[in-house]
């Protein structure tokens, strides 16, 4: 690789910092140094049928696969990742996370054998005022390493909903019930759909979307979000 002493000065003068631990980050690393980054607490729920995310929505909606890149505790080191990503515009992490969590999905034949990636839409004011859907940002790292289209328009959400901070598992299924729709069900006939989310907590968003998406005809879902709380 070729040296730009102009680009190593601006490196030094303004360094790039790991997200999670604060040090400097290195040539190659992008927002999270490699020691955090192999530090992460991985599910591998990829590779177990029946995990607990899947047990997650049974009884509630079908699915067929589902997983979670990381384990997310609130306090731990890792959290600085979700909030930096959702909240203070850093929404390069999602595709970054993405396609590391891509890299362990290609070892699942269940998940390397998808058709289309829908990430959970954001209601257009939400995504006005925040700029960027980083869901949109994890499906677009997944989507470089599983070589898989991203549709962004079939699954929309017709209104926004309250947030869901402090709200019931009832509430949180009653604040998101009927919010999503489907414009046009016959783009997705037959297809395998991976649904994408950044962490899953009561599940309620995604049920919402499962429901709206099972219109669909022959239609397979599976489930992925960045973490699981």
């Amino acid at each position: 690789m070729k040296f730009n002493p102009f680009v190593d000065l601006f490196n030094l003068l303004f360094p790039d910092l790991c997200v999670v631990c604060g040090e400097n980050l290195v040539r190659n690393e992008h927002h999270i140094c490699m020691t955090c980054l192999h530090s992460i607490p991985k599910t591998n729920y990829h590779l177990i049928s029946d995990n607990p995310i899947e047990k997650r929505f049974w009884g509630k909606v079908q699915t067929f696969r589902g997983t979670a890149f990381f384990f997310f505790q609130k306090g731990s080191p890792f959290q600085k990742l979700l909030h930096a990503l959702k909240y203070k515009g850093n929404k390069e992490i999602g595709e970054v996370l993405g396609k590391y969590a891509a890299s362990d999905l290609l070892d699942s034949p269940d998940f390397n054998a998808i058709d289309v990636i829908i990430p959970v839409p954001l209601h257009p004011q939400k995504f006005k005022t925040r700029g960027y859907n980083q869901s949109e940002w994890i499906a677009q790292g997944l989507s470089v390493v599983l070589e898989k289209p991203i549709d962004t328009t079939t699954l929309i959400r017709n209104r926004e909903n309250t947030t869901q901070t402090k709200k019931s598992v009832y509430q949180r299924y009653e604040n998101t019930e009927g919010i999503f729709e489907i414009t046009d069900k016959n783009l997705l006939t037959g297809k395998h759909i991976l649904l994408v989310d950044d962490v899953l907590t009561t599940g309620s968003t995604l049920e919402a979307c499962i429901q709206a998406l099972l219109v669909v005809d022959n239609v397979r879902i599976s489930v992925f979000t960045l973490a699981v709380a």
